[in-house]
């Protein structure tokens, strides 16, 4: 979370950031959207997406596609938080001219906020994922960035649920067989009032809570539409993911 301690500002100054790049964002929705042309890709509830506008997508996090899936499936540009160890090779390159938020998910990461403010502000779409770590994706846990940036600018919330882009059982660093069922459930976006400096601890926490039950039941109803199920815990990683 930005700590806001150079003045008395509603919004964190985020004149100095630099805007993040779009011009390959649709060419990278082409050319993952052919290599997910391997699965059985359905999508739920794209129209209750606003149009215009800022939006915060929170969504479950339960194996790799879920990124790409929802990257590829929007209708609106995607600008996601995307763990920093994402950010090499050919994948680093082309996520970056994607467009996409690198962030330290294990430390407080000012820039990253800051990146997803300023979207936010210019009316962007921004993809984060609550749980902050890939897992069942019942949304039993998690941090408070979405919280912040919702306090902070006032956008829509809306509920993404992935389901069937993980094995059960399976590594956390895996892919489905080809021809695999993906389901992307789109939720009713849910507003919460921006609310002026000095953000407390509390008021984010209490919205941490809201979005987390919210995002959690959102999951179970996707369950329930879909057939799908939730896979178990993975096992255990050589390192976090």
């Amino acid at each position: 979370m930005v700590v806001e301690a150079t003045g008395r500002r509603d919004v964190p100054d985020v004149g100095d950031v630099a805007a993040l790049p779009e011009r390959w964002m649709w060419f990278g929705k082409f050319v993952v959207g052919l290599a997910l042309r391997r699965y059985d890709v359905h999508v739920h509830g794209s129209d209750l997406i606003p149009s215009q506008g800022p939006v915060i997508l929170a969504s479950n996090h339960v194996g790799y596609l879920d990124g790409p899936l929802l990257f590829v499936t929007s209708k609106r540009g995607v600008h996601a938080l995307v763990k920093e160890s994402m950010f090499t090779g050919a994948m680093g390159f082309g996520i970056t001219r994607m467009g996409q938020i690198r962030v330290d998910r294990f430390n407080v990461d000012p820039l990253a906020v800051k990146q997803a403010l300023r979207l936010l502000q210019r009316g962007k779409m921004v993809a984060i994922y609550p749980e902050g770590a890939r897992g069942r994706g019942d949304v039993s846990l998690t941090k408070g960035g979405a919280a912040y940036l919702a306090l902070v600018t006032g956008a829509p919330v809306v509920p993404v649920a992935c389901l069937g882009t993980r094995e059960d059982g399976a590594s956390t660093q895996s892919q489905p067989p080809r021809g695999t069922r993906l389901d992307l459930v789109i939720g009713a976006p849910t507003h919460f009032a921006a609310t002026p400096w000095p953000r407390t601890k509390q008021q984010v926490a209490s919205v941490q809570a809201a979005i987390q039950q919210m995002l959690a039941a959102h999951v179970k109803l996707a369950c329930e539409l879909t057939g799908q199920t939730l896979p178990a815990a993975p096992p255990e990683e050589s390192e976090p993911i």
